[in-house]
This record gives structure tokens, C-alpha cells and sequence, in this order.
């Protein structure tokens, strides 16, 4: 199995996560539709609770695998490679079991507990999804570690396809005896896309188990821990990943109690909450769909600097730390201030629903919090210091939780008041992760300096963008074309057009090297222009 340089590596998870993202932004329009805007709110519920479980399950083997794997790579370690996944692995399916059934037991006070009693039916559908995942996630985090993301990207593609196509078809079959029974039948794609990705996963280990040992190795020679070393290496690494992911989406889950309580004191209906938070639901969708880069970006980062760090090659921790931040920004950045530019245009294409917007608006800068904190914590992890990013972690959703409470329970604000409870979130853990690892590693992280350049081509971009809107908008009216055709040839157009504004502002003000191009996948460059990559230095 070829190992992949960490720009190729996050290059296809970055593309695998689009595509992923895309199909599952695709089909929220029809969902809603099926379902309706409250049911939405109702089969949004019971993900976050789906979600806080997953990443109880899934979080923390995974990770240790990915930077076991690595590390014994490195080290020439190739039987202690193996043993540890294959440790790993069974101790993923006894999870996986256990919280699979916890789930589905308790789904009744699950969904009580976060003021959202019809999520019971989609809560319970939701707990085969557990068992699989675990299985599956496992398997990423081991070709994660050797450095190959390919199996990863199509797996999470293949996974989304069939949730896609299930989903709609189940919950329109279901829509008939109900809601909540239309919620549950949209949520069984989920658990058919997980078992499907489970099984092409062991097919392609099967397929390439086999370590291609370097010569003058001997393979047998190279196992130098016990099975009980490994075991404690895999519980020192991933219990405080567990801690910290779970803490943070238990802060989710009191959140969302907390959220839903604080409209109806604000004096809004059930139904009318459920639909509030439908549209938060939306707004986190789409701002899900850049930060899938970042996190693919995570995902490449922390075998590589774990790698560097294990054979103590500073300056390689150092380019690739540099290296990280620098394309979290390329990414963020300009996402972040086309989604603001944007914000009715894209909520309008994507889900017809004209009232969203203005989460766009306030709430895009989110999105370069989230990515940096992101990027963050994969270093944190990789350098193994995790617990220290768990209390970070803890800190945020204390911010949240205290500001959602505030905010949200504001007449005038209400639901808006949930996106600074996030902006909370990230920026607390942001300034102390910040601060640790410039003292960890002795360097300093010039976040503003790898911020700067990406700003400047997307300000340019932000106006390209929406000069071409509003004037796309004012030509079709001059036709007769109004509404949402209207509103999506213009996004449409000002996207496309934002694009090939970026890649040239990014050019001029040098945000993107020579060294950057030459790395990326060529078909990837052959889309670029090639006047624009003759001006790249």
C-alpha cells in the first residue's frame, strides 16, 4: 500500500468531504419537503443525539490507531503496528455493541431529556448506525495511520450515496403513519450507508494487510511491545480524546435542552421552536461543508507531525504545524466571507427557505474559529497532550452554555442568540491552545500572518461576488425572471465567478507557492488556469 504526502492525502479526503457534504445538503430541500420544516426540527434532535453517542463510541480508538500505526511506521515497528489495530478493532466492536443497545434502550429518556419526546422513533433507528460506525471508524483510523486516505474518501462517498437515496425513500414510505415515524424511516439510510462503508472497508484491508517491509527487516524481528503495552498505549491515547470530543457534545446535548426551553420562555410554540431550530440545523449544515476541508486537513496532520514528533525532527514538526494553519485559512477564509456575502442567496438555493439567512450573516465567522480549534487539537493530540486540549475543550462549553442561556432567552434575539454561545465555544479553547502550543514546541504560531494573505484575496472576492450578485439579480428581472430561479442563477453565477476571483487575488498577493502547486494532484492543477499558474512563484 503506497503512502500518500500529507497535501495529496488531504487533498482526497478534502475532495471525498465535498462531495459528501454536497450530496447531503442536496437532499435536505426534499427531506424538509417529505417531513415538513418541523419534522426537520424533530430528525435534527435525535442526530445531535445520535452524534453525542458516536463520538463517545468512535473518537478516541480511531485517533489512537491513526498515531499507533504512524508512529511504529516510522520506527520500523511493522508487527506492533498490526497488533495494535487488530487490539483496537476488537475493543471497537464491544463498544460498538454497548452503545449501540444503550442507545437504543434509552431513547425514550434521551429524547425527553432534550425537550424533544417525538425523537424517540428516530433515536432508536438511529442504533444499529452506532455498530457500524464503529467498525468502520476503526478501519479509517488504520489507513489514516499509513498514510494512505483513499480508502477513507471512498468509503465516506459510497457511505453518502446510499444514505441519500435511502433516507428520501425511506421517510416518504414511513411519512404516511406519522411524523416521528417519517423522521425514523430518514434516519435508516444512515444506518444502511454506515454498513455498506463497514463492509467495502475490511474487503480493501483484506486486500492490502500485508506491510511491504523495507530490505534487510525482518518483519517477525520488529514486534518489540506486548499485547498489554499496546492495550495501555491505546487507552492512554484515546480515553482523553473520548473525554474531550464527549465533553463537548454533551455541552451540545445540555445545549440543546437548554435552547429549546429558552424559546418557549421567550414565548414561542413548541412547533414554532422545533422550526427555529431547524434553521440552526441548516446554518451548521452548510457551515459543515468547509470545515469537512479543515478536517480532512486534521485528519492528514496528525500521523505527520506524529510521525516527526516520535523521532524528534523539529524542524519537520515545524513546516508541517506552519503548513496546517496556512491551508486552514486558504479553506476558511474565504468560505467564510462568501457564506456572509451570500448568506440569503445560498440559504434560498440550497433549502427554499428565505428566513435563514441572516444565521449566514452573523454566524460565518464561526466557521474560522471552528477551523482553527480544529487544527489545534490535532497537534495537541499528536504531541500527546491531550488532556490539556479536554480542559480547554470544557472551558469553551461552559462559555457556550452560559451565553446560550443569556442570549437565546432575549425576545428580540432568540435563536441567533445560539450562534455566539458557538463563537464562545471556540474562541476560549482557541486563546489557550494557542498559548500551549507555542510554549510546547518553542515556536511561535504567526496566526495572523498565515491569516493576512487569504483575507485580502477573499475581501476582493467578497466584492467581485457581490457586485455580480446584485447585478446577475437586476439583468434576470429586466427578463422577467423572478423568485427562486432568480435567486439561484445569480448565487450560482457570484460563486462561480468568487472562485476564479480567489484563486487570481490569491496569486497576486502570493498566498499560494510554487511548492503548494507542484504537490497537489494533477487533476486538480489542470483545472487552474493556466495564465494563473505562470504567475505562482
Amino acid at each position: 500500500m503506497k503512502k500518500q504526502s500529507t497535501t495529496k492525502g488531504f487533498a482526497i479526503l478534502s475532495a471525498a468531504g465535498i462531495i459528501v457534504k454536497l450530496l447531503s445538503l442536496l437532499y435536505i430541500p426534499f427531506l424538509k419537503r417529505i417531513i415538513t420544516l418541523n419534522g426537520y426540527g424533530i430528525y435534527g434532535a435525535s442526530y445531535k443525539i445520535y452524534v453525542w453517542i458516536y463520538v463517545l463510541a468512535n473518537s478516541g480508538i480511531p485517533v489512537a490507531i491513526s498515531k499507533l500505526v504512524s508512529e511504529y511506521m516510522a520506527l520500523e515497528h511493522y508487527k506492533d503496528a498490526i497488533k495494535s489495530f487488530k487490539i483496537a478493532r476488537f475493543m471497537m466492536l464491544i463498544i460498538g455493541t454497548v452503545m449501540s443497545l444503550f442507545m437504543f434502550i434509552l431513547a425514550g429518556p434521551l429524547a425527553n431529556a432534550i425537550g424533544y419526546p417525538n425523537a424517540k422513533l428516530s433515536i432508536m433507528a438511529l442504533a444499529p448506525t452506532i455498530f457500524f460506525t464503529s467498525i468502520v471508524s476503526c478501519y479509517r483510523g488504520y489507513f489514516q495511520g499509513r498514510g494512505n486516505m483513499t480508502p477513507t474518501a471512498i468509503s465516506q462517498i459510497l457511505e453518502q450515496i446510499i444514505n441519500t437515496i435511502f433516507t428520501l425513500v425511506f421517510a416518504a414510505m414511513l411519512m404516511k403513519y406519522g411524523v416521528d415515524a417519517g423522521c425514523a424511516g430518514g434516519t435508516l439510510g444512515t444506518s444502511l450507508g454506515s454498513l455498506i462503508a463497514a463492509v467495502y472497508l475490511i474487503i480493501v484491508y483484506e486486500k492490502n494487510k500485508v506491510i511491504k517491509v523495507p530490505k534487510g527487516h525482518k518483519y517477525e524481528d520488529k514486534s518489540v511491545h506486548t499485547n498489554k503495552q499496546l492495550l495501555k498505549r491505546i487507552v492512554l491515547y484515546g480515553l482523553p480524546v473520548v473525554i474531550c470530543v464527549g465533553l463537548q457534545y454533551s455541552g451540545d446535548i445540555i445545549d440543546l435542552g437548554i435552547v429549546k426551553r429558552r424559546l418557549l420562555h421567550c414565548g414561542l410554540s413548541d412547533v414554532a421552536s422545533n422550526e427555529k431550530w431547524a434553521l440552526f440545523n441548516m446554518y451548521r449544515t452548510l457551515l459543515s461543508v468547509p470545515i469537512t476541508m479543515v478536517s480532512a486537513l486534521a485528519a492528514t496532520v496528525l500521523p505527520a507531525v506524529s510521525s516527526a514528533y516520535s523521532i524528534r525532527d523539529k524542524d519537520e514538526v515545524r513546516n508541517k504545524v506552519n503548513y496546517a494553519f496556512r491551508f486552514c485559512f486558504l479553506v476558511a477564509v474565504p468560505s467564510a466571507i462568501g457564506l456572509a456575502v451570500l448568506h440569503d442567496g445560498v440559504f434560498q438555493l440550497l433549502f427554499k427557505e428565505s428566513q435563514g439567512g441572516v444565521f449566514l450573516l452573523y454566524g460565518s465567522i464561526v466557521l474560522i474559529l471552528n477551523a482553527i480549534v480544529l487544527i489545534q487539537t490535532s497537534i495537541l493530540q499528536s504531541i500527546g497532550k491531550l488532556y490539556a486540549s479536554t480542559v480547554f475543550m470544557v472551558f469553551g462549553v461552559i462559555g457556550k452554555i452560559v451565553t446560550n442561556y443569556i442570549l437565546v432567552g432575549i425576545p428580540r434575539i432568540n435563536i441567533l442568540g445560539a450562534i455566539f454561545g458557538n463563537m464562545m465555544f471556540f474562541l476560549i479553547p482557541l486563546v489557550l491552545n494557542y498559548k500551549l502550543i507555542n510554549k510546547v514546541l518553542r515556536l511561535r504560531v504567526k496566526l495572523i500572518a498565515h491569516f493576512i494573505k487569504p483575507f485580502l484575496a477573499s475581501v476582493l472576492m467578497g466584492i467581485v461576488v457581490y457586485g455580480s450578485y446584485i447585478s446577475v439579480k437586476i439583468l434576470l428581472m429586466n427578463f422577467a425572471v423572478t423568485g427562486y430561479l432568480n435567486d439561484a442563477i445569480s448565487t450560482i453565477i457570484a460563486v462561480v465567478i468568487g472562485m476564479f476571483i480567489y484563486i487570481y487575488g490569491l496569486v497576486i498577493v502570493g498566498g499560494i507557492r510554487k511548492e503548494d502547486m507542484d504537490e497537489f494532484p494533477s487533476k486538480i492543477t489542470r483545472l487552474i488556469p493556466k495564465f494563473l499558474l505562470e504567475k505562482v512563484k
